[in-house]
């Protein structure tokens, strides 16, 4: 397949797909209420003369088949939820939805995927072997809309030899895409507990079973699971970031609530990790003369990207953008829900660079002030159009 003819094709389409991404933004919905944006992309696919089903609700599968034959399948995907979050940025092109925003660039996964259905679509006559488009609902909340989509079959008729993603990454700048193979995202679980004692006045400790107390110790002991029980070779994260003890300067509480987040990537670990940590907070705040209800709710599976197929996508890559711009990702500990597809078929999911320093476009995802350097666009849809020709042998 001609790689200069996939980049033309993707400079036409430059202004449309930032149309399209400034509308999405615009119009961000919260996981699982994704209705709008799901009769986007439906009429967007109607005016390709695509095809498709729904799944998951909000979720939609189109196939592009290539007029060669051939039983080679490759499935793209892309998400589509927004986050509660209110945006911060002053653009022509801000959320209009009080509230709800695009901080993790959905909206960027799913303009450049449309963009690469525009691609495909007006190169089939030339491949052979077939493109399953997956736009995703839900990535941000668990169960996750990627298990939801598996347990429908989007995996199945046809199945797919290979799942890609891309997912924008403002620490990159724009022009240039980050691979790693093998294990590269966490798995993540949600804790909830609530230790319980006996409130009462601040100055008659004696009287009282003091839950501050008690969460203060359970929650400096919790860290040796990490510490002293995970092996330091594999990458161990537990971390609490709400905690409320509603009492006042001489009140102690009944009770203080907490939740928290445990993130590794060896399955096996994780399953013996939750036993040891809850455990251990049980034992250490009846020891105490409290009680808890500890609450461990299972997430993300870890994200493994699949060795030989991330190898051969990186260097399709480099073949299309240049060695010198593409780079090397280290392990990051936050989660994906991609990792559903990589726990079951050959994945391979990479970052699209998003950041320009000297416009400013630099925050995080999940912050108020997130957005994208829409240059990105001239690379992301040809990029995943060529990386799924190739992934079909043309």
């Amino acid at each position: 397949m001609n790689k200069e003819k996939i980049q033309q094709l993707s400079q036409d389409i430059f202004n449309e797909v930032v149309g399209n991404r400034r509308h999405l933004h615009s119009h961000p919905e919260l996981s699982f209420e994704e209705v709008n944006t799901s009769a986007f992309i439906a009429k967007k696919l109607d005016e390709l003369g695509l095809k498709y089903e729904r799944m998951a609700d909000n979720g939609l599968v189109a196939l592009i088949k290539g007029g060669k034959a051939s039983d080679q399948v490759v499935a793209l995907r892309a998400d589509m939820d927004a986050l509660p979050i209110t945006e911060a940025n002053d653009v022509p092109y801000k959320s209009q939805n009080t509230g709800v925003m695009h901080a993790c660039g959905h909206d960027a996964h799913t303009s450049s995927l449309l963009g690469t259905a525009k691609i495909l679509t007006q190169l089939k006559d030339d491949f052979a072997g077939t493109v399953k488009l997956i736009f995703q609902p839900a990535e941000e909340k668990l169960p996750g809309g990627a298990s939801l989509m598996i347990k429908a079959g989007v995996l199945e008729n046809p199945k797919p030899q290979a799942v890609l993603g891309q997912h924008v990454m403002p620490l990159i700048d724009a022009g240039k895409v980050g691979f790693r193979a093998g294990k590269y995202m966490a798995s993540t679980d949600e804790i909830y507990v609530t230790v319980r004692g006996k409130g009462g006045h601040g100055a008659q400790p004696q009287q009282n079973i003091d839950p501050v107390m008690i969460t203060a110790y359970m929650l400096t002991a919790l860290q040796q699971v990490v510490s002293r029980f995970a092996d330091p070779k594999n990458p161990t994260v537990l971390s609490f970031g709400k905690i409320i003890a509603n009492g006042a300067t001489n009140v102690i509480p009944n009770e203080v609530y907490l939740e928290g987040t445990f993130r590794t990537m060896d399955e096996k670990w994780r399953e013996e990790a939750h036993r040891r940590i809850k455990k251990m907070a049980e034992g250490i705040v009846e020891s105490m003369g409290g009680t808890v209800d500890f609450n461990i709710m299972k997430g993300y599976p870890y994200l493994i990207n699949e060795e030989k197929l991330t190898a051969k996508t990186r260097a399709h890559a480099e073949d299309y953008l240049g060695k010198e711009n593409v780079l090397d990702l280290d392990i990051w500990m936050a989660a994906e829900d991609f990792a559903y597809y990589s726990q079951v078929a050959d994945s391979c999911f990479y970052r699209l660079g998003t950041r320009n320093e000297s416009r400013g476009i630099t925050s995080s995802v999940h912050t108020p002030t997130f957005d994208v350097e829409e240059d990105a666009f001239k690379i992301s849809t040809g990029l995943m159009a060529y990386l799924a020709l190739k992934q079909l042998g043309n």
